[in-house]
């Protein structure tokens, strides 16, 4: 597995390289984006009020953002969970020219297809804990804040060296996760029989 600094805008040459498993580092220009902000853009079929080109990585994030002495601070900040907007992840790879999207776990099989033919990766973060990150990350503007409110806005960060990421889906459409899942449905017989657990038993339910 390789390491990666990468730093955005990014391109089709920087995001090609990298291959599942691959530890990656982020400096640039980002912006951020929850399920409102989609639901805002693709649904309800507002415009983006904002170019995507020079800016073209994406973090699934609600941050923590208090104004003090006129200037916007970052509180908190931890990427969330990417599958619970896999309904719009190949229009945003699509329409907003994205090479990178920022976000724990990882998306579906359609966002897979869609980065693969427009060449981008989705990373996911190797468990830090998000006050670590505060350091590296600069607010820049907000987007959209009246409309969608603080959490749901589209934030606008400048970030240096911010990860380690490992990168889960690669521009060829190989999934991390699934090999993983794969992996652990191989050696699920193996590791029953060496516990003397019967390959039949059922998990306890509390519900």
């Amino acid at each position: 597995m390789a390491e990666y600094h990468l730093k955005g805008p990014l391109t089709d040459e920087d995001v090609t390289k990298l291959k599942i498993g691959d530890t990656v580092y982020i400096s640039g220009e980002c912006f951020t984006c929850r399920s409102r902000l989609q639901k805002y853009i693709f649904d309800e079929k507002n415009v983006l009020p904002f170019g995507t080109k020079e800016r073209n990585i994406l973090i699934h994030n609600g941050p923590i953002v208090i104004k003090e002495n006129g200037k916007w601070k970052l509180m908190s900040f931890m990427p969330t969970s990417s599958i619970r907007f896999e309904k719009w992840g190949a229009k945003s790879v699509d329409e907003w020219n994205l090479k990178m999207i920022v976000g724990k776990t990882t998306m579906g099989a359609e966002t897979a297809k869609m980065m693969k033919e427009k060449k981008c990766v989705h990373v996911s973060p190797r468990s830090v804990s998000p006050n670590l990150w505060i350091d590296s990350i600069e607010v820049q503007d907000v987007y959209l804040y009246d409309e969608l409110g603080r959490i749901e806005a589209a934030w606008f960060f400048k970030v240096n060296e911010l990860g380690p990421f490992i990168v889960d889906i690669d521009c060829e459409g190989n999934n991390y996760f699934d090999r993983l899942d794969q992996d652990i449905a191989d050696k699920k017989d193996e590791a029953l029989k060496k516990l003397g657990i019967d390959e039949n038993f059922e998990f306890t339910k509390l519900y």
